[in-house]
């Protein structure tokens, strides 16, 4: 028989028969939280929850999308929205193997890297972004915006900075 990805298979899952597993270390922020519903919100579910089938208890042990699945949860437009159903792509392996793919799954997201965001940021003040509008839709504070757009090294980033008046030329200093 031919392998065919989980993916393929998605199926839509009252979350209601969806759990958590208990072996699961990954903790995700307030603000990376709140960047996910806006993501879920605005682009609606993109990724499906990967699962577990327990047949014995028929409940959906999640393997990794535990974030997505608390989005349903606690956001009600969205539980709405999706009329309470959960995509669902299921895996069929043993415990050991269930945690190895959560693990998996978790780090290979990775991280950002700096020069990219940097780079990104600019593209898009290029664009006529503002900072508020980079702020929302990318999910970074100011302070995160001001740190990439001083990587990138270009004055015409900050110009829309407010600079505060702390150092002046004293009028009696030699020229």
């Amino acid at each position: 028989m031919e392998y065919k990805s989980p993916t393929y298979h998605v199926i839509a899952v009252p979350v209601e028969k969806v759990v958590p597993n208990t072996y699961n270390p990954n903790a995700v922020a307030p603000p990376e939280m709140k960047l996910l519903y806006e993501s879920i919100k605005n682009d609606g579910y993109t990724m499906p929850v990967v699962c577990y089938y327990n047949k014995l208890d028929d409940k959906y042990v999640i393997v990794d999308g535990f974030h997505r699945y608390r989005i349903m949860l606690e956001h009600s437009d969205i539980y709405e929205r999706e009329k309470g159903l959960l995509p669902v792509s299921v895996i069929d392996k043993p415990l050991d193997q269930r945690i190895a793919s959560t693990i998996r799954h978790n780090r290979a997201r990775g991280n950002h890297d700096v020069d990219l965001m940097g780079n990104i940021v600019k593209e898009l003040h290029e664009l006529g972004r503002s900072d508020a509008w980079i702020s929302k839709h990318l999910g970074m504070d100011r302070d995160e915006i001001l740190r990439l757009k001083q990587i990138t090294g270009l004055a015409a980033l900050f110009r829309d900075v407010k600079f505060g008046q702390a150092w002046r030329p004293s009028e009696d200093e030699d020229g």
